[in-house]
């Protein structure tokens, strides 16, 4: 059985390779899969994205993912089944839901069980006591009913993606998150871009706090001369701002959130 884990714990502490411990201690024959440890911290949105992205390229097992602001709190540890068999642990956050709802949630319930958690419980390491532990067993093969009492699936807490807005032919897009080469992924696709006539070798007008620059509709870096901006659909096929062998976050100034427009230049 196979466990992929995906964290904002970063590789400079030891929360990392204390949950890889805690895993093959319960589960010996697991393999576990390290998708990321870069998520920036407490970044659920991000979390979520990345997740949803890589799953179709990992093995069905066991899907861990913590990146939990809300740890000690209230929020519910959840594990989930969708309609494909594949497993999720995780907080109760919205974290996992983009994911799993692709091939929708099968089945849910609160981990809750203490014969599936580590004996002391800390305040502020879930991911070590409660859901290290819980994604171990399920890839053993306890069935997730025995983690705790089922929830409804409807009740589990979503996490808003940002919509996008066409506005008398301007894109008003949002970035979702910034990836480790500074490209600006947006929440919009090509089927949202082509119907304005936007393809490959069109001129752009981006706009981003209050600062306008050109840019061109890429398929590739390679298309482009280094130093420009591009927007070009990323390996996961939803929209990105990148600069040619540059770094658009630091160009543009931009973090997640805030919002970015898009014009043909006329």
């Amino acid at each position: 059985m196979f466990v992929t884990f995906l964290s904002d714990f970063g590789l400079k502490d030891g929360f990392v390779g204390t949950c890889h411990g805690v895993i093959k201690t319960i589960a010996p024959e697991a393999q576990v899969i390290d998708i990321t440890h870069g998520i920036p911290p407490q970044a659920v949105l991000q979390g979520a994205l990345v997740l949803a992205n890589t799953l179709p390229y990992m093995p069905v097992g066991v899907n861990l993912a913590i990146v939990d602001p809300g740890v000690g709190g209230p929020r519910r540890s959840l594990a989930l089944r969708d309609a494909d068999g594949r497993l999720y642990v995780g907080p109760d956050n919205g974290l996992l839901l983009p994911a799993a709802a692709r091939a929708g949630v099968d089945a849910a319930h609160e981990i809750v069980n203490p014969a599936y958690a580590l004996e002391s419980i800390s305040r502020t390491f879930h991911g070590r006591d409660l859901f290290s532990p819980a994604a171990a067993h399920l890839a053993r093969g306890v069935p997730l009913a025995e983690l705790g009492p089922p929830l409804d699936p409807d009740a589990l807490v979503r996490i808003d993606i940002p919509a996008l807005d066409v506005v008398d032919g301007v894109i008003v897009a949002k970035s979702l998150y910034i990836d480790g080469f500074g490209n600006i992924a947006l929440n919009m696709s090509r089927d949202d871009v082509e119907p304005l006539g936007i393809v490959s070798g069109t001129r752009l007008e981006i706009e981003h706090a209050g600062e306008r620059y050109y840019a061109v509709m890429a398929r590739t870096f390679a298309d482009a001369r280094p130093g420009d901006v591009i927007l070009y659909e990323d390996s996961f096929k939803n929209m990105a701002l990148a600069i040619s062998r540059g770094n658009a976050a630091r160009m543009l100034h931009a973090a997640p959130g805030q919002e970015i427009r898009i014009s043909l230049v006329r």
